[in-house]
């Protein structure tokens, strides 16, 4: 005789035993861990809690390992794969984004960004804010979020205007006098270092026999375009601006790279007047520029 402890029964043998506990409700039993559960939420609290199983207790579904539950998560359910966990529906999983500190949330555009930096680029981008700044030459017409990125406009030579890096470069030397926001090193060298602007390029000759490798930083690149690309860029001029704030100096080879740094206010500097006096009061004669 086979006796079960659960329901107070005697069986005849083993097999009979064996029936009743799967076909008897108050026996739930994981043939996969040999546990035997009062209830079937015990089992289906088991499958979910146990590392052993890979279950969905929306769908009742097993699954043969954790990679194929989550792409299951991911398909059919409102998940967050950062916290693992899934919601009843798209409301309960944007209200998690919302109110939990690992994430990243923009609520109007119900986005999830990897990182606050990446956020806060994006809040401050022209989904969110209004462009403002106009360029002040005729026949442009752009108008642009922040003062950088007007300044990264006119560096990058794409102005109708015609002006580049070289000539806001130009500019900002001539009537930052006070050298708030350029190095006052640069005059050591005389008046006319002024009006000169290194320009880097090169040859064929830069062929290293696996690739076009720049002179002055080794770095390597497919084609002759690309390095002439780098050599253009601000990557070797001259480090000519600075941050104002004595605990800071930062130093920057462009002006957009300077205003990126005051707007960005890590130092403070954004509060001093007379830096903002400077930037206005060159932003404000920028028509003035000439090529």
């Amino acid at each position: 005789m086979e006796y079960c402890d659960r329901c107070d029964r005697w069986f005849p043998h083993w097999r009979a035993l064996q029936q009743h506990k799967e076909n008897h409700p108050s026996h739930n039993i994981c043939r996969s861990c040999g546990l035997d559960f009062p209830t079937w939420n015990g089992l289906k609290e088991h499958w979910v809690q146990s590392p052993c199983h890979f279950y969905c207790q929306y769908c009742d579904l097993h699954f043969s390992d954790f990679e194929d539950l989550e792409e299951h998560y991911i398909d059919d359910h409102d998940y967050c794969r950062k916290c693992r966990r899934v919601f009843k529906n798209p409301t309960g999983l944007r209200e998690h984004y919302r109110q939990s500190e690992n994430h990243h949330y923009c609520e109007d555009c119900k986005r999830d960004f990897q990182s606050a930096n990446n956020l806060t680029s994006h809040l401050n981008s022209s989904i969110h804010q209004a462009r403002t700044v106009p360029c002040p030459f005729r026949g442009c017409g752009q108008s642009f979020i922040t003062r950088s990125h007007l300044i990264l406009h006119l560096e990058s030579g794409k102005c109708s205007s015609g002006v580049n890096r070289s000539a806001v470069d130009r500019y900002v030397r001539q009537y930052d006098k006070n050298n708030v926001i350029t190095d006052p090193s640069r005059l050591l060298t005389g008046p006319d270092e002024l009006d000169r602007d290194a320009f880097y390029s090169a040859n064929e000759r830069a062929w290293n026999g696996r690739a076009y490798e720049c002179y002055l930083c080794h770095n390597t690149f497919r084609t002759l375009a690309g390095l002439n690309q780098h050599l253009a860029s601000p990557r070797h001029q001259e480090k000519i601006y600075l941050c104002p704030l004595s605990t800071c100096r930062q130093r920057f080879p462009t002006l957009s790279g300077l205003c990126q740094h005051i707007e960005s206010q890590k130092c403070g500097v954004a509060k001093f007047r007379i830096v903002q006096r400077t930037l206005d009061d060159v932003m404000g004669k920028m028509r003035m520029l000439t090529m």
